[in-house]
């Protein structure tokens, strides 16, 4: 168990790098009307969740709307509307 956390932490680390030199992004980051295409997700805690909702590796997403403060965002993904909140959205990564 102890390895799968220590592998889980250096696999976090990489993302933030990767997030930094503009490589990757995140959904939260994603203004109205922008689009990306889903990688992978930054916690493995809401990662079932968010694919028991369609956001699956692969499927791209648009940023329909933003509440007025900014939270929650909605989204849209394999066709329907998807309300997340930020947090939520702050866990899936994007391809660049």
């Amino acid at each position: 168990m102890d390895g799968f956390i220590i592998i889980s932490k250096i696999v976090n680390a990489l993302l933030l790098i990767a997030i930094a030199l503009n490589l990757l992004m995140k959904l939260s980051d994603l203004k109205q009307g922008e689009r990306g295409k889903i990688k992978c997700f930054q916690s493995s805690d809401l990662e079932l969740k968010l694919m028991e909702m369609g956001c699956l590796p692969g499927e791209e997403v648009i940023v329909e709307q933003v509440a007025p403060l900014g939270d929650p965002i909605s989204i849209r993904i394999s066709g329907y509307l998807l309300s997340l909140r930020l947090n939520e959205a702050n866990q899936i990564i994007l391809d660049n």
